[in-house]
Parts: C-alpha cells; structure tokens; sequence
C-alpha cells in the first residue's frame, strides 16, 4: 500500500488513535497505558476502547484506572490474567470518531491533519513540500513531519512547527492542504 493509500485507508476509518498499551503492570491484568489525549485522563472517558491487535479490532471496557508515575495503569473489564493481559502489550488505542468533542473554529485534531498535502507559500512560490506523515509534539509547539511525494519538489523530510499565524498560514481540511510559510530549501 503506497503512502497516499495509508493516509486515505487511515482517513475513512471511523477509529481514531488515542493512545496505546504498554506492558503488564502486576498479576491481576492490569495494564500500563500512554495517553495521547489532552489533557491525559481524557482518555479514560471514551467507551469503549477499540484496540487494534495483529488479530482485529476488538472492543473493551475499562472499569478502573488511576495514575502510576507519568502514566497511567487500567484494567480492562473481565481480564484478570496476567498472561492474557501480556499479549495486548504494545496495542494501539482507538476510539470511534464521532465520540471526540467538536473543537472551535481554528482548531483541530492531529487525525485530521495527518494526510494533507503542504503547501509552501514562501516568497510566493506555492511549492508542494510533500504530505503530513505524523506530528510530533515537543516542548515549545508540536512538529509537522512532512514527507516528500511523488508531485512534491523532493522526496525529503521536513520538520515544520505547527506556529499558526507565523509558519502555518492556512488550514484547508476541504481542500485537503496545509499552507506553509517554510523555505522549501529547508
């Protein structure tokens, strides 16, 4: 499957990545859990959880949680081995679409952005630098990684701070573009 393929097999999908299962944590199937929901424990509101194993999709309900160091650590309702607990180590999290809040006018989920085409308007130029792959988030702003494509000026990787108003010029979900104020030289 091309890359294209990926990004439109992952936007049809009515899931959503929220976050993903680490390892066991104890001998009664408790899990330990990365939320990739703002703020964390947000995660711990949407049921159920779809978890995405080499085997399917299989749907989950998760009855306790609490915080453990910088995570969080959860128990899937009726999982009460260890060993049963232990193959869903390294599973992804997913919710169904329609379950995240609607987000005010300039604002948007990371899902949404994945995909789209970037655009960079620098100096006029309206030069395609490829396609978002993923985002990645650090200290200061979250990170646009772009991967050239086959219509991009290269084939290279960028990283682009998603800075609205200063690198980031216009989100177009419509249109299925990012416009960009980014030197394709970089």
């Amino acid at each position: 499957m091309s890359e294209a393929d990926n990004a439109a097999a992952k936007k049809s999908s009515n899931l959503v990545d929220v976050g993903r299962i680490g390892t066991v944590y104890g001998v009664k199937g408790w899990l330990k859990i990365h939320s990739d929901t703002e703020p964390q424990e947000n995660l711990f509101s949407y049921s159920p959880w779809w978890l995405k194993t080499r085997h399917g999709v299989k749907a989950v309900k998760i009855d306790e949680y609490r915080p453990h160091g910088k995570g969080w650590v959860a128990h899937i309702e009726g999982l009460d081995d260890r060993d049963e607990a232990h193959a869903l180590g390294s599973v992804t999290i997913a919710v169904e679409r329609a379950q995240l809040p609607n987000l005010e006018d300039g604002e948007f989920y990371w899902h949404q952005l994945e995909g789209l085409r970037v655009i960079s308007d620098f100096e006029g130029q309206g030069t395609r630098l490829g396609v978002v792959q993923r985002i990645l988030e650090t200290g200061a702003n979250d990170v646009l990684v772009v991967k050239g494509d086959a219509d991009s000026v290269d084939q290279g990787e960028r990283l682009i701070p998603y800075v609205p108003g200063q690198f980031v010029t216009k989100v177009d979900l419509d249109a299925g573009e990012i416009h960009v104020d980014w030197d394709p030289a970089f």
